[in-house]
């Protein structure tokens, strides 16, 4: 497996809180750092170089974005806007957790090339899997407008250059948050199948008026949202997988699956409200490779980075279809009560229905379905 990594994806910083707005943490003893910092993606090369699965691993360098790229998924006059904001002096609050400064045009642009050369490098046959391992993270950046520490939408722009280039895609989201950017990029395109699974969080602010509910279908049911109650854990996840996903995927046959990889619906992540743990993204990564499709991941969400390490470690692993797991997960003691998930998937395959023939098929019974983790 390829990893891409570019040094100037680091560059961005978020500053500090969650807010840039003047005040409104002034009742703060001590500042809380952003909690997309580029401590986070360190956190995550240090683990796959030194962690077992290393020897397993190619690193290569990826590269910057050209305007022209950029401009495949994101309009021209919202691509000036936000490189002026990048122009400092100060950090700008483009959203109200969204902020930018000098630094961040440059990892802007690094994120987006490095998961461009993963595709190039799975388009040309060396690689069969590469993975991008990228800030600022991208899935919720729309056609004109940055949202939820997302400034380009980097799976997006692979996904869009391989249509470009006359392959069937499709994109597979399990960050925790709604991949509601891909969504709206590709609203009206039949020729990429998007899927994103998520807690029920609805739709946040102006600048996230999705709300990430089954019956935001796209054209002829090609954008299928998973919404998932809060607290689901390795098994709902996983039936997610076996009931939904994966269905739609193999009757889509892309050439090529995209994922928008996060780990922030582990159990212990700030920003997510649900319970999966190193040995579920473990099953999720061997379910994408049994897949056998080309494969380019792109780095999300993760937000405890020690814990967020560890289960990007885990699906790695899984990626690789390692036998055994190579690290053991000290936390994974939160009791997975995943009871909600046969409501939450029975509202998506009723959406689904008119669309998609695996859909009106009977799944099968919940204690009997393949979803433990492996």
């Amino acid at each position: 497996m390829d990893i891409f990594w570019h040094d100037a994806c680091l560059e961005h910083d978020a500053g500090t809180g969650l807010w840039e707005l003047p005040g409104d943490w002034d009742w703060l003893d001590v500042p809380e750092p952003h909690p997309e910092g580029a401590a986070r993606l360190r956190t995550f090369r240090h683990a796959l170089r030194r962690g077992p699965v290393a020897p397993h691993l190619t690193w290569r360098t990826g590269r910057l974005a050209t305007d022209d790229e950029l401009a495949r998924v994101h309009t021209a006059d919202y691509l000036a806007a936000l490189r002026k904001a990048c122009e400092g002096p100060d950090r700008v609050a483009l959203e109200v957790n969204t902020v930018v400064g000098p630094g961040t045009w440059d990892s802007v642009l690094a994120a987006a090339g490095t998961s461009l050369a993963a595709l190039e490098s799975v388009r040309s046959g060396r690689a069969r899997t590469a993975y991008a391992l990228v800030r600022p993270p991208g899935h919720h950046a729309q056609p004109a407008m940055a949202d939820g520490y997302c400034l380009v939408n980097n799976a997006a722009l692979v996904a869009e250059t391989a249509r470009r280039e006359g392959l069937r895609v499709a994109v597979l989201d399990w960050d925790v948050h709604h991949g509601n950017g891909t969504q709206e990029i590709f609203a009206g395109t039949p020729d990429v199948l998007t899927v994103s699974l998520h807690m029920r969080h609805g739709a946040w602010g102006t600048n996230h008026p999705q709300t990430g509910a089954p019956d935001e279908l796209g054209v002829d049911g090609r954008n299928i949202n998973v919404e998932l109650s809060l607290g689901a854990g390795d098994e709902a996840y996983l039936r997610a997988l076996d009931e939904i996903a994966l269905p739609a995927l193999r009757e889509f046959a892309p050439d090529l699956l995209v994922c928008a990889s996060g780990f922030d619906g582990s159990a212990f992540d700030p920003n997510g409200r649900h319970n999966l743990t190193a040995a579920g993204y473990r099953a999720i990564g061997r379910r994408v490779a049994d897949l056998g499709l080309p494969l380019v991941l792109t780095q999300e969400g993760g937000y405890l980075r020690g814990y967020a390490a560890l289960c990007l470690h885990s699906l790695v692993e899984g990626l690789l279809r390692l036998p055994d797991p190579l690290l053991h997960d000290p936390l994974a003691y939160v009791p997975d009560d995943s009871r909600p998930t046969t409501a939450d998937l029975a509202a998506v395959r009723a959406a689904l229905a008119p669309h998609w023939h695996f859909a009106r098929d009977t799944p099968p019974p919940a204690d009997l379905a393949p979803g433990r983790p492996t």
